[in-house]
């Protein structure tokens, strides 16, 4: 048997009370004379045993109710089998779940509230030396050190609503890290337990720990989430109509209608609608604006939903480009129909290379490489071109039918596109366009019943081992290349199997050329991600910055100044924020006075679902005899100084035996061995 507070062992010596009491009997007597005493002798030797085991009983019975009663303070527990308690000190780990789904309510008022109620609680219930660690979501460093009861309180008082989210194995592995040494040591969670705390189908203990989950419920509530958004280019012309996607999701068990939706861009209304969205299902709905300016925009779309609302609008931003810069690299018999086709347009800024001086520093400025007519393309350029496809660039391939084979193989394979079987000289006529695909998607209004297709004299046929990357764009009978689309890195080869010479045939002359082209290059720029989540992206992506000496990028917001590192990888600059981004909102980054970006950033949508685990699930995940599930509305939770740990423990036998001692001595001395009075 071990004690919980041996310290209390010391009112033992309190046992010396009723032994001098008994040893030294304070009560006085008065002397009554009588002219014979020879009965009231007889009386008193009669009696004086009887007296004797009345006190001795009196006395046993005062020593056991003050032992047992110092045994209840010291709390007496009969240890586990298999335990081995080298600490008489416990340290003790509490994760408050401060997620926004704990902002809900349930008959006692708010789950935050309740949780620090419940924390405020288990702290009481331990020693004065035991020492504790707050955890809450956003993993600070202050909350991994231990503290006394008082500072813990402190911090708990402090502890306010967060928009990062963990994963149930996050939390028990962060607290394992503090929970070290010889010390007893338990862990408790207090949560709502939503379904997306699970990661896995079971969790991962240490096993001298003991675990107890505290569920709190919370009062069912419907739902309704702006889920995302995304544009349909991935540029952006001054003045030009744009179409947004927004998605909205239904949580809910019941249709939610009319949902009013609302675009803000640079605090201009610029979208009105209304949604109807089925339980449990998702919508999408497409608004169409217009009327911006060249510069960064801040977008937000927002809903109408009560009473959960910290999931009702989603900021996002994007660049309007003045202008969409394009490189066309000519061969010696190229034409100039790439040059009239984008010189018609002020928005699009051509630059012209020669095969023979071509400028490769400058290919990440490119929006649009187009390769037109290219004699001896050579594995160096292939290198280059690369490098740009890895950060996102799209390249265009008009081939010199009179060049030599072998020689453009090595360039295509160094690309990693199919290379040329040989070169077909009939005439032959398109007979498939693939009016779904975003090229062609928005070009027609109605669909002619009979399209007019380009015509080609002589075009290379492919050897196509593999279609798992290629979009076939224009197609000739059969199936065979025409003008397809292949994914390379993380950009786009668009692929022409004809040159645009007039001998080659009518392609660069048909009416299908022009929006081709065009919309190609609208689609070709490098998309930049529209927002990024609190808690989960820590890496922004951006073009290529050239740092000065002593210069410095910073992120600046209201109330907010960073200054954050920065590397270079694929052409591109990766600006690095760790956990330093806690709220929603818009962020500027600049370099010195010049505003390179603004990034946008939003709450998860995680936290939106609100689906909890029943205690039966959390059963089913624990599986495990060192971890206790309590379902706060039903189950009584008591985990006074860790008594799911510690083995059996008898303080309460010890108070009851104490108890019936001291209702003992009052029965002895009220009805043993009393005389009788008589006249």
């Amino acid at each position: 048997m071990n004690f919980l507070y041996p310290g209390f062992l010391f009112a033992l010596l309190s046992v010396a009370i009723p032994v001098i009491i008994h040893l030294f009997n304070f009560r006085k007597f008065k002397k009554v004379y009588f002219s014979n005493v020879q009965l009231l002798k007889e009386v008193e030797q009669q009696n004086s045993s009887k007296e004797k085991l009345k006190n001795l009983l009196i006395l046993f019975s005062r020593i056991l109710a003050i032992i047992f009663l110092v045994l209840a303070f010291a709390q007496p527990y009969i240890p586990l089998a298999d335990q081995k308690t080298t600490s008489l000190n416990n340290t003790v780990s509490i994760y408050i779940d401060n997620s926004y789904s704990m902002e809900a309510i349930n008959k006692d008022g708010n789950l935050l509230d309740e949780a620090k109620r419940r924390a405020k609680e288990l702290v009481k219930g331990f020693g004065m030396n035991d020492r504790f660690q707050l955890l809450t979501n956003d993993f600070e460093g202050k909350h991994q050190r231990l503290l006394n009861e008082d500072e813990f309180l402190k911090a708990l008082d402090d502890v306010k609503i967060s928009s990062a989210s963990r994963n149930l194995q996050q939390i028990l592995n962060r607290q394992g890290n503090v929970l070290t040494g010889s010390a007893n040591k338990y862990s408790f969670l207090i949560s709502d337990f939503q379904k997306n705390i699970v990661a896995n189908k079971k969790v991962e203990t240490k096993p001298e720990i003991q675990y107890a989950f505290l569920k709190l419920n919370a009062t069912t509530l419907p739902n309704v989430a702006v889920d995302s958004v995304w544009v349909l280019s991935p540029n952006h012309q001054p003045n030009a109509n744009e179409k947004l996607v927004v998605q909205l999701k239904n949580y809910s068990e019941e249709e939610a209608k009319n949902i009013p939706l609302k675009l803000s861009i640079n605090n201009q209304q610029k979208g009105l609608s209304s949604v109807t969205i089925p339980a449990g299902k998702i919508r999408r709905d497409t608004l169409n604006f217009s009327g911006l300016k060249a510069g960064w925009q801040k977008g937000v779309i927002s809903i109408k939903d009560f009473p959960l609302t910290f999931d009702d609008t989603l900021s996002f931003s994007f660049k309007v480009d003045e202008s969409l810069p394009v490189l066309t690299i000519n061969g010696a018999a190229s034409g100039n129909y790439i040059k009239a086709l984008f010189a018609a347009d002020n928005y699009y800024k051509l630059t012209e290379n020669s095969e023979t001086n071509i400028n490769y520093s400058s290919f990440a400025n490119y929006g649009l490489i187009v390769l037109n007519g290219l004699k001896s393309p050579s594995s160096g350029l292939a290198q280059q071109l690369k490098t740009y496809l890895k950060v996102g660039g799209a390249i265009v391939i008009f081939p010199d039918l009179d060049s030599d084979i072998q020689t453009y193989n090595s360039f295509l394979s160094g690309l990693s596109l199919p290379i040329i079987q040989a070169l077909n000289k009939t005439e032959t006529k398109v007979d498939q366009i693939d009016l779904q695909n975003p090229i062609f998607k928005t070009v027609f209004e109605e669909i002619p019943k009979n399209l007019d297709l380009p015509i080609v004299n002589r075009y290379f046929s492919f050897v196509e081992n593999s279609s798992a990357n290629k979009e076939n764009i224009l197609s000739l009978p059969g199936g065979k290349l025409f003008f397809a689309k292949y994914g390379v890195g993380n950009g786009s080869v668009y692929l022409s199997a004809t040159g645009l010479n007039a001998t080659d045939g009518n392609f660069a002359r048909h009416p299908v050329f022009v929006p081709l082209m065009y919309r190609l290059a609208l689609n070709a720029g490098n998309e930049s991600a529209l927002y990024y989540n609190l808690g989960n992206d820590n890496a922004l992506a951006s073009k290529r910055i050239t740092l000065g000496k002593n210069q410095t990028l910073k992120l600046n917001a209201k109330n907010f100044e960073a200054i954050t590192e920065i590397r270079q990888a694929d052409g591109k600059t990766l600006i690095y924020v760790a956990d330093q981004i806690k709220n929603a909102g818009f962020y500027n980054l600049n370099l010195a006075d010049s505003l390179v970006a603004v990034y946008a950033f939003n709450s998860g949508r995680t936290e939106s679902d609100m689906h909890y685990l029943s205690k039966t699930e959390l059963d089913n995940l624990a599986g495990k005899s060192n971890l206790k599930i309590f379902d706060t509305d039903k189950d009584a939770v008591k985990l006074i100084a860790g008594a799911n740990k510690i083995g059996q423990t008898l303080w309460k036998l010890c108070l009851i035996l104490s108890l019936i001692f001291i209702a003992a001595e009052i029965l002895l001395i009220r009805f043993f061995n009393n005389p009788k009075k008589t006249i």
